[in-house]
């Protein structure tokens, strides 16, 4: 494979290239964009693999239960379920449905953590809030997901695309697409739960289709140039008011603030209207980016609303390593083994 040099006189990063990939829908049951498109993908399975030529793809309905029930899940949230210390636990007679789930997975797709995990996993979401598309990773140092997302605002300009940073250790992240070497949750929205919308469907068809051209680009051996792109790091979640003794809201998200998601929210700006019709304010000490502004699957996990610094982050050049380079970091890796 002929090497090439990016723009500045810079050699671009060598990666390990993508053999496998998996693109799962309805870990939550009831976000049917994911379920849908996974279901089409199945139907045309051979033909998914075919245009990766080497590159095996992998669809997976992630919770088959609550998707046949129509319900965000069915003894508690598979997307909680994937920390090394729940995937590491013996499986028991009364058990969750999910944590015994989350093994068949991490079996499937992974050991999380190891050589044999897939090289990427994409976990297919929808929220109710007003965010467009978004990834969601733990990592804002992993070049090829800050490529892959690049590439999507570039296919999809007319769509509002952006990059959220949970900040977990491998160990402490929770969700599917931690088990893969590479992974983030692709999320779209507006959406009701257990609704499927047209336009939302179409967006993350086209985001998934653009992820795998991505995938299938880099295996070629191209060059993706180095740049910069924005990163919106996870801050503090904030709560509904709530009365003390029930524990039930007491208040709403503001009008102002509602579907305003990734616009600044400053000091006293409105964020939620009492019942009784006060408007209480954001009482922090900095403007930050509002997410997941009103999610309705969040009121049982008491957040109202996350908010999130945004930074430019400077990613390099990228191209996949040549046999030469495999080799030799196989022979580095064995030598390191034998001191051992």
């Amino acid at each position: 494979m002929k090497l090439h040099e990016s723009q500045g006189g810079t050699h671009p990063q060598g990666q390990i290239g993508f053999s496998r990939v998996a693109i799962c829908g309805g870990t939550h049951g009831n976000e049917l964009s994911g379920v849908y498109l996974v279901r089409e993908m199945q139907k045309a399975e051979r033909k998914a693999k075919e245009r990766g030529n080497d590159m095996e793809v992998i669809t997976v309905l992630s919770n088959p239960r609550a998707v046949q029930r129509g319900l965000r899940y069915i003894d508690t949230d598979l997307n909680r379920c994937f920390t090394h210390a729940m995937l590491s636990g013996s499986n028991t007679n009364d058990a969750p449905y999910e944590i015994i789930r989350s093994r068949e997975l991490n079996a499937l797709l992974g050991p999380k953590g190891s050589r044999d995990a897939v090289d990427l996993v994409c976990d297919l979401h929808n929220t109710t809030a007003n965010m467009g598309l978004c990834l969601i990773s733990y990592s804002d140092s992993d070049w090829l997901c800050l490529h892959v997302f690049r590439h999507l605002q570039r296919q999809m300009p007319d769509v509002p695309t952006r990059f959220i940073h949970f900040n977990a250790t491998n160990k402490e992240s929770y969700s599917l697409d931690s088990v893969g070497k590479h992974g983030f949750a692709l999320e779209a929205g507006p959406q009701p739960h257990g609704v499927m919308r047209s336009n939302i469907y179409t967006t993350m068809k086209m985001g998934v289709e653009h992820v795998l051209d991505w995938v299938c680009l880099f295996n070629s051996g191209f060059v993706f140039e180095g740049g910069s792109v924005d990163v919106y790091t996870v801050v503090r979640n904030i709560d509904y008011p709530r009365d003390r003794d029930t524990h039930n809201i007491t208040a709403a998200v503001h009008p102002q603030l509602q579907d305003r998601d990734f616009c600044l929210l400053y000091p006293e700006d409105p964020l939620f209207l009492t019942l009784s019709g006060e408007t209480l304010r954001y009482k922090g000490k900095e403007p930050l980016y509002p997410f997941f502004i009103n999610e309705c699957a969040y009121y049982e996990k008491g957040i109202a609303v996350s908010l999130a610094r945004k930074r430019r982050v400077a990613i390099p050049a990228i191209r996949v390593q040549t046999e030469q380079e495999q080799q030799a970091k196989k022979d580095e890796c064995t030598s390191e083994e034998e001191e051992e």
